[in-house]
């Protein structure tokens, strides 16, 4: 019996395998429970082209006193941050790993963000 961590962490591989066979830039999402992460990866996977996190503390600025970096409307100032960066770095198109996490709340307000934008994926 697998558990949770495990499941997701087996769709994820799969995800990756798909993405290193097209040869895209990658952009990874991993979310806890108190932050999001987003990344935006090298085709090959050796570097990290650009990131941003809740963790950030220009971010946690932005966000508030508490810095709550756990919602949704944080998940969407990350994503805006993001997609900037990744211009900034002359990236404009990526594949979405969203790390096994559904595409679902915190994610899909990433996704959408950074859609918004101007990354297309």
């Amino acid at each position: 019996m697998l558990t949770k961590k495990e499941q997701r962490l087996r769709r994820a591989r799969q995800t990756r395998i798909r993405i290193a066979q097209q040869g895209a830039v990658r952009l990874t999402v991993n979310r806890t429970n108190l932050h999001i992460y987003a990344n935006v990866v090298s085709a090959d996977g050796s570097r990290i082209l650009a990131s941003a996190s809740t963790a950030e503390k220009e971010v946690r600025a932005q966000l508030g006193a508490s810095g709550k970096g756990g919602n949704a409307a944080a998940a969407a100032v990350i994503g805006k941050r993001i997609a900037e960066k990744a211009k900034a770095a002359g990236i404009e198109k990526v594949a979405f790993d969203r790390s096994g996490f559904a595409y679902h709340g915190r994610v899909k307000a990433l996704a959408d963000a950074a859609r918004e934008a101007g990354l297309q994926f």
